[in-house]
């Protein structure tokens, strides 16, 4: 609170094992014998949101679910108490290994809702003590939810909050009838430069002013992925090189700034209307013990396009503005006055900058009001504008020589580091029957299809290392363990991950536990460049080598050469890979990319 970008939300992902637009999260439940809260990074993520700011609210809302909740159906509601208890382990989870308390839960992103389900979890969160966790319905638009919790009173009952995505900041007739509390309960989504801020400081208003929205939350809190994935850099922030440490603050931080260090949930909107004469908008805050906050935007239509959905054309001019304020706000003689200008002209942008502050004369104050402003008025003395005393470690590529032998007997996270999943789950696992050199390893672990949210390839894969990469050694001992059918892979030049991880292209050489080998230029393994016997079978571990110069690659099994002089002519450049043939279990260790 009162630093920097002061969030009074995080909302997260529940892991569904399947991919939910940058990669896969792992689920607290793989199987349906399993349960583990010590998986993926959001566990790590909400204790540390907590630290700074023990107040801050936790949202937790499933993408996707492991495919034991359908029984084989790529469906989440045909076994409802099932998937409820499932959603509630994850909240009882929380609390028992982590101490941290949800406050809202939602049901399935940007996906059909069922009626039925959500009573079901209603009563499934009663049953265990969970009155005080909120029902958030359905994160995608704002019918059918609407309507439905019109004409069924017992859905009305148990909903708290309807939340829409990317609303473009308006709402409908059947949400407001219903009395409920709006949420934009996703939107931003854009690049993270200053036409980003702009994007951001308009919707973070206009949400309320044009469309009664109370809340509005980023996706995503910060970019912290491979920039070639979908929607690089669409964070508050960047910070997309563990390996250097180098992080970018960058302009949206501080637009959030404008609205989070001077207001709190529990405070209310004063129903005005926030439309200024010229263009633009104006909301008014107060935590009802005779605080205000006025928070001010003039973005121009070009300036402030989020990247979906489309901006209808609007114009704006400087203007000059009077305020009046009345009632239990006329006693008020100052307020403090915190402003930004994005410049697009020259690059100079003021970033949440303290003026001197405004004298307010018998109830009312004027101001001028330049385009792409953010200002904010406020009877608060708390904001301040702080930074981390060193400077981020200047930026530096992926090294070029990377290798990994996955021997950590107490990892800090279940997943190795820079390895980015796209389809299936890589954990860190401990083989206590071998006899020394692969106790410790890298094992894909989701073995059966999960209830999708995107096309998941039908191969598992997680990337690594620079994009840019051309020419590219890859060696990796591997461990198929599935017998007859199974297979693995590793990959250079891979271009591709995501939700567009169907169509991922690059160098995949790919063993069989059948004894053969193949090339394919697709994670599909339609494309076959090259294949043959190999001798390879399951069970047993082998060293695979993969070599791609120029136009041209080759592969090495056991360190001795299997296939040469395949022409290779595209995709130019992309990742390292490794993965498997279905969704089954294999492991990977001494991993080294040159």
């Amino acid at each position: 609170p009162n630093f920097g970008a002061s969030l009074h939300m995080l909302k997260v992902e529940i892991g569904g094992d399947a991919q939910s637009t940058d990669g896969t999260e792992p689920s607290h439940m793989h199987y349906e014998n399993d349960e583990n809260y010590f998986r993926g990074y959001e566990w790590w993520l909400m204790k540390e949101a907590k630290k700074r700011n023990p107040k801050i609210k936790l949202i937790g809302l499933p993408w996707a679910f492991p495919g034991w909740i359908g029984k084989g159906e790529n469906w989440p509601y045909d076994y409802p108490d099932v998937t409820a208890y499932y959603i509630v382990s994850w909240i009882l989870g929380a609390k028992q290994y982590h101490d941290l308390d949800i406050d809202y839960i939602g049901i399935w992103n940007e996906r059909a809702f069922s009626s039925k389900y959500i009573k079901l979890l209603r009563y499934t969160l009663d049953k265990h003590g969970l009155e005080q966790v909120r029902i958030i319905a359905s994160d995608r638009l704002w019918e059918p939810i609407s309507y439905v919790m019109l004409t069924d009173s017992e859905l009305h009952g148990v909903v708290d909050v309807i939340g829409a995505h990317y609303p473009g900041t308006k709402t409908v007739q059947n949400a407001l009838l219903t009395g409920k509390k709006l949420w934009s309960s996703e939107d931003y989504s854009t690049f993270n430069d200053d036409v980003g801020a702009g994007c951001w400081a308009r919707i973070l208003n206009q949400n309320y002013v044009n469309g009664n929205m109370t809340s509005t939350i980023a996706w995503n809190l910060v970019a912290s992925y491979y920039e070639e994935l979908p929607f690089g850099r669409c964070g508050l922030m960047t910070a997309q090189q563990p390996w250097s440490g180098h992080y970018k603050v960058d302009s949206p931080i501080w637009i959030t700034a404008h609205t989070t260090q001077f207001t709190q949930p529990g405070w209310s909107y004063l129903q005005v209307d926030g439309h200024l004469g010229g263009g633009g908008s104006f909301v008014a805050l107060t935590d009802g013990l005779g605080n205000l906050t006025i928070i001010i935007e003039t973005m121009t239509h070009n300036h402030s396009k989020c990247i979906r959905p489309p901006l209808p054309n609007f114009s704006i001019v400087p203007q000059r503005a009077t305020f009046y304020v009345t009632g239990s706000f006329y006693m008020v003689e100052t307020l403090q006055v915190w402003h930004s200008r994005l410049d697009f002209e020259y690059g100079n942008s003021s970033l949440f900058q303290k003026l001197r502050p405004l004298k307010v004369w018998k109830g009312r104050f004027t101001l001028d009001l330049n385009v792409d402003e953010v200002y904010t008025l406020t009877t608060l003395k708390t904001g301040r504008k702080c930074f981390f005393p060193e400077p981020p470690p200047p930026p530096q590529p992926f090294p070029s020589n990377y290798k990994d032998d996955f021997n950590i007997r107490n990892p800090p996270f279940s997943e190795a580091p820079n390895f980015a999943d796209q389809t299936g789950v890589f954990e860190y696992f401990v083989n206590a029957s071998d006899p020394g050199d692969h106790v410790f390893t890298l094992r894909q672990v989701v073995v059966q299809r999960p209830i999708t949210w995107v096309s998941d390839a039908d191969q598992t894969i997680s990337v690594i290392g620079n994009f840019k990469w051309v020419n590219i050694t890859i060696t990796c001992d591997i461990y198929i363990e599935k017998p007859r059918d199974g297979g693995v892979f590793i990959a250079g030049r891979v271009d591709n991950g995501g939700i567009y991880v169907r169509r991922t292209e690059g160098v995949f050489f790919w063993v069989f536990a059948d004894g053969t080998y193949r090339v394919t230029g697709d994670l599909a393994g339609k494309k076959i460049l090259m294949k043959g016997l190999s001798g390879v079978r399951d069970n047993a571990w082998h060293t695979l080598t993969l070599n791609i110069q120029g136009n041209s690659a080759s592969g090495l099994l056991n360190g001795y050469p299997l296939w040469e002089n395949v022409t290779v002519s595209h995709p130019k450049n992309g990742w390292a890979a490794l993965g498997t043939r279905s969704f089954e279990f294999a492991q990977f260790d001494n991993f080294h990319v040159e």
